[in-house]
């Protein structure tokens, strides 16, 4: 996959693709990822990307001449086509099914926003998504970008080593994920859930099942609400629901 990066802060990111599972993936050739300069586009010999808001106003807003020729001469760079993203808190909140739609694809741009936002022609003429990470505020749309990067090509084929671990993580299946323990099975008087040390491995599941259940009803109830539950389980929520957190330990 082929991921095209357009940012003012093209820094932000080295450390980001110079480590861990992205730059296995990248040395691996299973992720093909660029970092472009918008500024690289400007005009002018301080090359300014930003200009005061028409109407007036606080802030600054990114130039449209500059951020569109960048993104389409980074287009002509690679035959492949797919989505160009911009990342604004105006967009559509990133979820895992996006994750998965977007990881189909064969390329991916990612437009960092930055100021108060881009002039809106660029949305217009150049960008095909916007994408949100939430309801807060960030300095900018890097910070975005590397969330979005890293939810995406974790699911490109072969990035992540297992495929079943992709399966069982939180919000795959739309729940949250059980607890997870490891060794030592006793650790400062608390023990791992006997049950996991069992080996019945469909009892583990059962298990698990429960405290994935459980969690996100507790911890996220409207995710409950839209999964798929049969009405044994719905049941069980309802139940426990009246009861205090179940010791997990015991």
């Amino acid at each position: 996959m082929r991921i095209d990066i357009l940012t003012l802060f093209p820094g932000m990111f080295q450390g980001l693709l110079e480590e861990s599972l992205i730059k296995r993936a990248r040395d691996a050739g299973l992720l093909d990822i660029q970092l472009y300069n918008i500024r690289d586009w400007a005009q002018g010999r301080h090359r300014v990307a930003d200009d005061y808001p028409f109407g007036g106003g606080p802030g600054m807003v990114m130039k449209p001449e500059p951020l569109v020729a960048a993104i389409e001469s980074v287009a002509e760079l690679h035959p492949a086509r797919g989505p160009v993203v911009l990342l604004t808190p105006q967009g559509e909140v990133l979820t895992q099914a996006m994750a998965r739609t977007l990881a189909r694809e064969p390329r991916l741009t990612l437009v960092c926003g930055h100021y108060e936002g881009v002039d809106e022609r660029v949305v217009e003429l150049a960008i095909t998504h916007q994408v949100s990470i939430g309801d807060y505020i960030l300095s900018g749309g890097e910070p975005a970008a590397w969330v979005l990067l890293d939810a995406v090509a974790r699911l490109v084929p072969g990035v992540v080593g297992s495929d079943q671990s992709l399966v069982e993580e939180s919000h795959n299946a739309g729940l949250l994920e059980y607890p997870q323990f490891t060794r030592p099975a006793d650790f400062r008087d608390l023990r791992v859930p006997d049950i996991l040390l069992s080996g019945h491995h469909a009892e583990i599941a059962r298990w698990r099942r429960r405290m994935s259940l459980l969690r996100t009803a507790r911890r996220r109830p409207a995710l409950i609400e839209q999964a798929e539950l049969t009405s044994a389980e719905r049941a069980w929520i309802d139940e426990m629901k009246g009861h205090d957190e179940p010791d997990y330990r015991s």
